[in-house]
């Protein structure tokens, strides 16, 4: 067979197989090639075709205007028999002579109808909710959506084309799930740290291909940072309601607790606290025992910014040593033998965002001083037994009637703490000292306890003279137990000197010839004696005295002498 009939013969099966429609037309616009694929196109189903004009076919063919100029048209879309084309259109020469034209017909319905499902799938994907992420099989960024950028911070152009390996070792996760999908081949879920501020849960979905190979990981990324705060909101409601059961911690702010002052003292005061209040900054409030260090505390959150939040006093002195962490920092579930299955948060963490008082701080074991000192500085603590440590915003305001700074010198109380803490140094005098609050004091609590027992009573003016002449060595707190136990225990509706208890309604009555020595050794013997009845050791009573213990002992053994 002759060359060119085996090219002419090899060049048919080319144009018969090709996908693309293909036809030919003479130098008289007249079919004279068409392909099995451009037959089915045209919906042409015999050779009728051969020898027509091809706008018989094809009414917009624009082949006579190659035929005419000799010139390609590459590219050009067109509809044909109802479908979506690209045309390619070629002069065909033979010995230098434009002998016809060849026209490549491309059916792009198909790629269109692609196009626009891919444009629709991209739709979805953008405007979902949940964040999504695409990595390749080789663990590379390929994609991510908007909601991924909003729930992480993160922007696509640090993401797409980096691998998860980068990313995660530079800090962007903690743990990968599409790394754990890449090696198990099978959905995945794990809760995931963003950023180290943020917790996010992520779904790694596994996609194969016809042949069963990973072709890459789809993961959705859902923001359960509210879930957790709610839960822990939920945790702390679930606290608040048993702390009535709570016997360490004391409730503040009831009607009763008012600031109630004459005396330019406590104005000082008040208007201290006024100042410095509406800052975050740690306050130590020392003074006497009943002096109303509580009702300064109290007031201090009220004035600020944190008045809406939670206000937990914390009584060191009051809780077992070996219960005070548990209590203060909370545990994790299993932490320890006895503790709650559930864990316990703790009271520090109760009060996020509010205002700690702790009152009797001196009480506060060195060793629990040290982790106090990490809370104040770090402004985090972290359960017992857990690993994750927890942001903290608390205000710390401290209370004691002890000199920390005495106690500094034994040993008792850390120095960097004691600083952490008397950023704000306020002293609260004692009763004695502001005798102008007396009456006022007085007077409230009067009215106040009538009001609440619903009794209607009276005071003469003997018996509050007499009060008022009162040394009141237990401040505040003594004066309002001896009106309240006034109100509920005196039968009678007018409040008399006899009805005053005996140390209170005899030291009025003096012998005026008596000297300034005796006076005072009665007011010493007196208050020495009350000291001791609230102390459960002479060796505390000393200590609270500001004596030494074998000068307590002497002053007794000559009272009782003589």
């Amino acid at each position: 067979m002759p060359y060119e009939s085996v090219t002419a013969n090899l060049w048919e099966n080319i144009i018969a197989s090709m996908h693309n429609g293909v036809i030919v037309v003479n130098s008289d616009n007249q079919i004279s090639l068409m392909n099995e694929s451009a037959q089915k196109l045209l919906s042409v189903h015999n050779e009728d075709w051969k020898g027509q004009s091809i706008k018989t076919l094809i009414p917009n063919s624009r082949m006579h205007e190659v035929l005419e100029g000799g010139e390609s048209s590459i590219g050009e879309k067109m509809v044909i028999s109802g479908r979506a084309c690209m045309v390619n259109r070629t002069p065909l020469y033979e010995n230098g002579d434009r002998v016809g034209a060849i026209a490549v017909i491309q059916d792009i319905s198909e790629m269109d109808h692609y196009r626009n499902l891919l444009k629709q799938m991209e739709s979805i994907i953008e405007f979902s909710t949940d964040g999504i992420y695409v990595v390749d099989r080789e663990g590379v960024t390929m994609q991510v959506n908007t909601a991924y950028e909003e729930i992480t911070g993160f922007r696509r152009d640090e993401l797409i084309g980096r691998r998860m390996v980068d990313l995660m070792s530079e800090g962007y996760f903690d743990q990968s799930v599409s790394l754990l999908v890449l090696e198990r081949k099978q959905r995945i879920s794990i809760i995931q740290r963003i950023g180290g501020k943020k917790d996010v849960i992520v779904t790694g979905n596994p996609v194969f291909d016809e042949q069963g190979g990973l072709e890459m990981i789809v993961t959705s990324v859902r923001d359960i940072t509210h879930l957790n705060d709610l839960r822990m909101e939920l945790e702390k409601a679930h606290t608040f309601s048993q702390m009535q059961n709570n016997r360490y911690t004391i409730k503040s702010g009831e009607t009763e607790q008012s600031i109630i002052f004459r005396s330019p003292q406590i104005k000082k005061v008040y208007e201290h606290i006024q100042q410095v209040a509406p800052y975050p900054t740690s306050i130590l409030l020392y003074g006497p025992s009943g002096t109303g260090k509580e009702v300064m505390a109290n007031l201090v959150h009220d004035l600020s910014e944190r008045r809406e939040k939670p206000f937990i006093k914390i009584n060191c002195g009051a809780i077992p040593e070996q219960l005070l962490e548990s209590e203060l920092f909370g545990y994790e579930a299993g932490a320890f033998s006895g503790a709650s299955r559930n864990g316990k948060i703790g009271l520090l963490e109760l009060a996020d965002q509010g205002t700690v008082m702790l009152d009797e701080i001196a009480e506060l074991p060195l060793a629990l001083q040290v982790k106090l000192l990490r809370v104040l500085q770090e402004r985090q603590m972290r359960r017992i037994g857990g690993t994750k440590w927890r942001h903290l915003d608390i205000r710390i305001v401290a209370a004691t009637n002890q000199d920390l700074r005495n106690q500094i010198k034994s040993g008792k109380f850390r120095e960097d703490l004691f600083y952490r803490l008397a950023v704000v140094e306020i002293a609260i005098p004692s009763l004695a000292e502001r005798h102008e609050d007396i009456e006022p004091l007085m007077d409230h609590y009067f009215t106040y306890f009538c009001r609440q027992y619903r009794i209607n009573k009276q005071m003469s003016e003997e018996t509050k003279d007499i009060l008022i002449q009162y040394h009141w060595p237990g401040n505040v707190r003594e004066l309002r137990n001896l009106i309240e136990n006034m109100i509920v225990s005196v039968p009678s509706t007018m409040i008399e000197p006899v009805h005053l208890p005996p140390h209170i309604r005899d030291q009025g009555q003096f012998d005026p010839f008596t000297s300034l020595k005796e006076r005072v050794q009665q007011f010493e013997r007196r208050l020495i004696h009350e000291v001791i009845e609230k102390n459960s050791s002479l060796r505390k009573a000393a200590e609270q005295l500001g004596i030494d213990h074998s000068t307590l002992l002497k002053k007794m053994q000559r009272w009782e002498k003589g």
